[in-house]
């Protein structure tokens, strides 16, 4: 299948790029990895006039990490997060996760930016990045700003970015405690019907603190607030784990697809959240 006729642009710095989105509006758009764009314009779901390669953008593809956070360049591959000693050491669910997507050729060219802005409900960042309580820095014409993950997604594919910022880093506070990124998908290199990202903290056999975000069960990226709070003062036992994902089972609302009926989503999701708070609990 082939796209419909569009302009290509590769600037050579940021500036560069919000000049084309002012001049442009909705008819342009920017291409990190092109792994969720090039599709749907192939299949002419998607119709971008202007598209703005980023590949050429400096310093976007750096990953720095200290003792109280961790900044990712929006241009960093899932492979580069899988690469990277100091990141694996700090933040290790960000690689058990980026080894779950997809497959080696995908996460060589796909994007943390890309998987993150993009909004679509079926990627793996946006939810890791909920549980981690991200920042996502944009710029635009009007300068820079930060948004929080657990603000960013509105609808699915809507998100709080206007047309003419860009993504252009995340950074996330160092994480503590026992970690988990649990998913469960048809076949290799597909979506997960259900994923869970799950952080604990733990003093002796308590549970001090957590945090819970679920992935494609719902329009947007779900971060369970309430199914973490059942977690908080307890055990983890199984009355705790019942608890947790009752909640989150409130929280989220699958729709029917080729990936099952609501109520095998529904049993997957509960699956899946008991075995990640389980696996992080025991790591915590």
């Amino acid at each position: 299948m082939i796209p419909a006729a569009f302009e290509y642009y590769r600037p050579k710095d940021l500036s560069g790029v919000i000049s084309i989105l002012e001049e442009h509006g909705d008819d342009a758009r920017v291409i990190a990895g092109g792994h969720s764009l090039i599709p749907m314009m192939k299949l002419r779901m998607a119709d971008v006039p202007h598209l703005i390669d980023l590949q050429d953008i400096p310093g976007m593809s750096e990953i720095t990490v200290t003792a109280d956070a961790i900044t990712i360049g929006a241009m960093t591959t899932q492979h580069d997060i899988i690469d990277h000693d100091g990141l694996a050491a700090a933040a290790p669910i960000l690689r058990e996760a980026a080894l779950q997507i997809a497959d080696p050729q995908v996460r060589y060219m796909g994007t943390v930016g890309g998987n993150v802005a993009n909004g679509d409900p079926g990627n793996d960042m946006p939810g890791l990045m909920q549980c981690l309580n991200a920042t996502f820095t944009l710029v635009g014409p009007d300068g820079e700003r930060t948004v929080p993950a657990r603000e960013f997604y509105e609808a699915a594919y809507m998100t709080a970015r206007e047309d003419e910022e860009i993504l252009t880093a995340v950074t996330i506070p160092t994480p503590k405690g026992g970690y988990a990124y649990e998913k469960q998908k048809r076949k290799i290199g597909d979506y997960a019907t259900a994923a869970a990202a799950v952080q604990i903290i733990k003093d002796g056999d308590t549970c001090t603190a957590a945090s819970i975000a679920m992935t494609n069960l719902s329009d947007t990226p779900i971060w369970s607030e309430d199914a973490a709070a059942a977690l908080v003062g307890t055990s983890v036992d199984s009355a705790a784990l019942k608890a947790a994902v009752d909640a989150m089972l409130v929280d989220i609302d699958p729709s029917e697809d080729n990936r099952g009926p609501v109520a095998f989503k529904r049993h997957v999701a509960g699956v899946i959240l008991t075995r990640a708070i389980e696996r992080a609990w025991s790591r915590a």
